[in-house]
């Protein structure tokens, strides 16, 4: 079953003879479980994918289907709870609320519904990530590496369609970063919670199912490293 699928997207900006296109006619699936790597060098059009994946950014033309619906037909105020509700992010710097505990920054998606969290769910993912002892603490409290497993237990909260992380490790040093990589493959590989996962990192994108290779705004590559 495909979790998301990726038609025919193109993202250009400017017109005339400064527009640039960023990214070019890129198509591909992701089935339910499955961990995907994209890689690519500075510039090549990782990070608009990611945006246009996440539902960040809408694009020139093409599509975006998670779960079987067509993001981009929904209206912005739709799309933004379809997002919260079903994309779990995790980025580079962590987008953590500096007043908020750990427990009140990985329930933030449900408080943001006015959902109440699940308690029981919330103290499995707090364990999951190695939190227990620092439930009540701030994020300026935190090491960089407790700072992202927070950020990695958000993106969990809601069971979402798939976790997209963007170079999640990139701003850790190697320790943390292993820590942080053990930590979404456990996710994917004894949850089958499905990753799609922004890299330039060779080493980390080697631990994939497979590896999308986008250059000048193009897949290059779909290369299949494991069944």
């Amino acid at each position: 079953m495909e979790i998301l699928e990726v038609k025919d997207l193109t993202k250009m900006y400017g017109s005339g003879d400064t527009q640039v296109t960023a990214l070019d006619h890129v198509s591909f699936q992701v089935k339910k479980g499955e961990f995907v790597a994209i890689v690519g060098a500075s510039g090549s059009g990782k990070s608009t994918l990611m945006n246009l994946i996440g539902g960040i950014d809408r694009p020139t033309s093409g599509d975006v289907i998670v779960d079987g619906k067509e993001i981009f037909a929904m209206s912005e105020s739709a799309l933004a709870i379809f997002r919260r509700r079903n994309i779990g992010i995790v980025y580079q710097f962590y987008n953590l609320i500096p007043n908020l505990t750990v427990d009140e920054n990985i329930m933030l998606p449900c408080l943001l519904d006015n959902r109440k969290p699940d308690e029981q769910k919330l103290s499995k993912i707090v364990e999951m990530t190695g939190l227990s002892h620092r439930r009540d603490h701030l994020p300026g409290e935190l090491s960089g590496g407790q700072q992202q497993r927070v950020s990695v237990g958000r993106a969990l909260i809601n069971d979402p369609a798939f976790i997209l992380a963007d170079e999640p490790t990139g701003n850790l040093d190697s320790k943390a970063g292993r820590e942080i990589m053990e930590l979404l493959l456990s996710a994917n590989r004894k949850a089958n919670q499905t990753l799609i996962l922004i890299t330039h990192d060779e080493n980390i994108a080697l631990q994939a199912d497979r590896i999308i290779t986008i250059s000048d705004g193009r897949m290059i590559r779909d290369e299949v490293m494991r069944v």
